[in-house]
C-alpha cells in the first residue's frame, strides 16, 4: 500500500477558485432588474415597424432573435412561464382558461397559495428587504403570482395609463425587481392581425413607451445599477396565436444595461423559461430545483456561452416566394381566369436558389431561378436557397390556384349566426343566414362581419359540394382552422379539428376511387379571429390546398 500523503494547495490558488466561484455567482454590479412584457410582439414587428429604441437597445445590448415560447403559443402559460422558470408540465398552467379554483393540472410542487415558485417569491425569500413591483395592463397577469411576495401590484386598463404608473413607482421606489406588463400589441394582432399596419403601429406605440421607461429609469438615478430585459409571450399570424408555427411560438429576447454586452447576437438556444432562471442569477438568489429554466449567463460581460453548446447545421434563411404570405392567406394565391407570375426573391448574398412547380422538394439538381416566371395550371411552388458551402436553407412554399370560370367549379357556402358556441353547433338548430358560392374553402373577413349581428363574433359556417379525385387510393386530408371544424367524404368523418382553439391542423385519411366524390366542411368561430383552410395529399399529389379546379357544384 502506498503512504497516505497529504497534499497543500498554494494560498495563490485556493483564492483564485474562491473569486472564481463568487465572480460566477451573478453579473457585478447588477442591483435593480426592470422586465418590459410586450404581449404579442413578435420579431416580424421589431423588425418591420420602426422602433428606435428598441433597435439602440439592440445595438447596446444583447439580442436572441427566436426564443421558443411554450405550446400552446398562448398567453396564460407563456406568462407563467416567464416569471416560474418552468413549463406547463410543471407549473400546471396548460391553458389561457386555468384560474386558481378551476385547473385540471396541479403544479409539480407549490406554495402556500398553491402556485408554482415564482421568480417574485423566490426572491421576496431571499432578500424580504428588496423593493418588488409588478404593473399590468391585461388583468388576468395578476392571477400568475403570489400576492404577498410583491410590495406593489397594479392593473391599468390602457398602455398609457400603465407606462405611467410604472415609471411614477421606479421613481419613487427605485424597485430591486419590476415588472411591467402591456397589452395593447396583441390587440392590434387581433383586430387588424399581425403584419396589418394596424399592428405594426401598435409596436411603434410599444417603443415610445420603452423609450419612456427607460427615460425614467434614468431620472430614477438607477440605469448604471440596471439590467433592462425586453420580452414577449408570443408572436402571432393572421388574427390570432396559439399553434406551433415559427411565427407564433418564437419571439425576441433583449437584454439591455448593466453588464451587458453591447451589440451581442446570443448563440445558445433560449426558452421563455429562461427569463426567471436570468433574473434570479443576475439578482444573485438561488433558483428552485423544481425550475427546469437556465440562466442566459451570456449577455453578460466576463460570461461565455455554455462549453457543451451544440448549435446543429448552419441556418440558412429560406427565399420568399411571391405573393408572399399575408396574414393566414398561404403564398401563392387564387387565380380565376388569370395567369399568375412566380416572384422568388432570396434573403442572403452568394447563394443559388433552386426550384420546383410540381410539389417535389427542390436540390441542388432542381431548375436555378434566374427571373419571374408564368403557370399555367394550379401548382404547388417549392423553393430553396444554398450559401456558399451548399448548406441549404428550409423550404419556401406557395400554393397557386388557377381555375377557369363556366365549367361548374365551386361550393356551396352558408352562413349560421352563433351564441357563443364552444364546438360544432347541430346545423338544424341553429340560426340559418345567408348561402354564397364560394370558389374554394375559405372565409372572407370583410364578407363575413357584413354578415355577424351586432356585437356578436360567434357564428358558423358550412361549405358543400364534390371533389374530383383523379387518381384512385389512400387520400390524406387537413383542416387548418380557428377556431373548429371537421371534414367530410361520401358522407363519413375524416377530420375532426373540433373545438376553441387557435390555427390549429388535424389530420385524417380515407381511400377514395377515381370520380367526384360529395365533400363538406363544417367551421365555427367562437370570437374573434377566425381562419379555415383545407389540404389534401395523395398518390401524385403533393400536400396542397384543395384546388378550387377540383372541386364542383354539382
Amino acid at each position: 500500500m502506498f503512504p497516505k500523503t497529504t497534499f497543500l494547495l498554494p494560498a495563490a490558488f485556493l483564492f483564485f477558485v474562491s473569486c472564481k466561484e463568487k465572480s460566477e455567482e451573478k453579473p457585478a454590479g447588477i442591483e435593480h432588474v426592470i422586465v418590459i412584457g410586450i404581449d404579442g410582439l413578435s420579431p416580424d414587428g421589431i423588425k418591420k415597424a420602426e422602433t428606435p429604441v428598441i433597435d439602440d437597445m439592440i445595438a447596446n445590448g444583447s439580442v436572441k432573435w427566436n426564443v421558443r415560447t411554450v405550446l400552446t403559443s398562448a398567453s396564460s402559460q407563456n406568462w407563467a412561464s416567464m416569471i416560474m422558470g418552468a413549463g406547463p408540465e410543471q407549473h400546471g398552467i396548460i391553458n389561457n382558461d386555468w384560474e386558481m379554483d378551476d385547473h385540471t393540472l396541479p403544479p409539480i410542487v407549490n406554495e402556500a397559495d398553491g402556485r408554482f415558485p415564482t421568480i417574485f417569491s423566490i426572491f421576496h425569500k431571499a432578500k424580504p428587504e428588496a423593493e418588488i413591483g409588478v404593473v399590468y395592463h391585461w388583468d388576468g397577469f395578476g392571477r400568475l403570482f403570489q400576492k404577498n411576495a410583491v410590495n406593489y401590484d397594479k392593473r391599468f386598463s390602457t398602455e398609457d395609463s400603465t407606462a405611467t404608473d410604472f415609471i411614477n413607482y421606479i421613481k419613487a421606489k427605485k424597485p430591486a425587481l419590476g415588472f411591467v406588463h402591456f397589452d395593447h400589441v396583441d390587440h392590434a394582432g387581433h383586430h387588424g392581425g399581425h403584419g396589418s399596419e394596424e399592428y405594426y403601429k401598435s409596436v411603434v406605440k410599444a417603443d415610445s413607451l420603452i423609450g419612456k421607461i427607460l427615460a425614467g429609469i434614468k431620472d430614477a438615478g438607477i440605469m448604471d445599477k440596471t439590467l433592462i430585459i425586453l420580452w414577449a409571450d408570443h408572436g402571432g399570424i393572421g388574427y390570432g396565436h396559439g399553434g406551433a408555427t415559427p411565427q407564433e411560438a418564437e419571439i425576441t429576447g433583449v437584454f439591455y444595461g448593466k453588464d451587458v454586452k453591447k451589440g451581442y447576437k446570443i448563440e445558445q438556444q433560449v426558452y421563455t423559461y429562461d427569463l426567471a432562471s436570468t433574473m434570479a442569477f443576475a439578482l444573485g438568489v438561488q433558483q428552485p430545483y423544481a425550475w427546469i429554466g437556465r440562466p442566459v449567463k451570456a449577455v453578460f460581460e466576463e460570461f461565455n456561452e455554455p462549453a457543451n453548446l451544440w448549435l446543429g447545421e448552419k441556418a440558412v434563411e429560406a427565399p420568399v416566394i411571391y405573393p408572399d404570405r399575408k396574414l393566414y392567406q398561404q403564398a401563392g394565391g387564387l387565380y380565376i381566369d388569370e395567369i399568375p407570375t412566380v416572384k422568388i426573391e432570396r434573403r442572403i448574398d452568394k447563394s443559388t436558389t433552386r426550384y420546383t412547380i410540381d410539389g417535389t422538394d427542390p436540390n441542388t439538381k432542381s431548375p436555378l431561378y434566374e427571373k419571374p416566371f408564368k403557370l399555367d395550371k394550379t401548382s404547388v411552388v417549392k423553393s430553396r436557397s444554398y450559401d456558399e458551402k451548399g448548406n441549404p436553407s428550409i423550404l419556401s412554399t406557395a400554393y397557386f390556384r388557377i381555375v377557369k370560370t363556366g365549367l361548374g367549379n365551386g361550393l356551396s357556402a352558408t352562413f349560421y349566426q352563433g351564441d357563443d358556441l364552444k364546438k360544432l353547433p347541430d346545423f338544424n338548430k341553429i340560426k340559418k343566414g345567408a348561402s354564397w358560392t364560394s370558389p374554394e374553402f375559405a372565409l372572407n373577413r370583410d364578407d363575413i362581419n357584413k354578415l355577424l349581428e351586432k356585437g356578436n363574433e360567434s357564428f358558423a359556417a358550412k361549405f358543400e359540394g364534390l371533389i374530383q379525385i383523379d387518381e384512385p387510393g389512400k387520400y390524406l386530408f387537413t383542416t387548418q382552422s380557428d377556431d373548429g371544424s371537421k371534414l367530410y367524404i361520401d358522407g363519413k368523418e375524416v377530420v375532426d379539428n373540433d373545438g376553441n382553439h387557435g390555427v390549429q391542423e388535424e389530420t385524417g385519411t380515407i381511400e377514395l376511387t377515381a370520380g367526384k366524390h360529395p365533400i363538406r366542411v363544417e367551421y365555427y368561430n367562437n370570437g374573434g379571429g377566425f381562419w379555415l383552410d383545407a389540404f389534401y395529399k395523395g398518390p401524385k399529389i403533393a400536400k396542397q390546398l384543395i384546388p378550387a379546379d377540383k372541386l364542383f357544384l354539382k
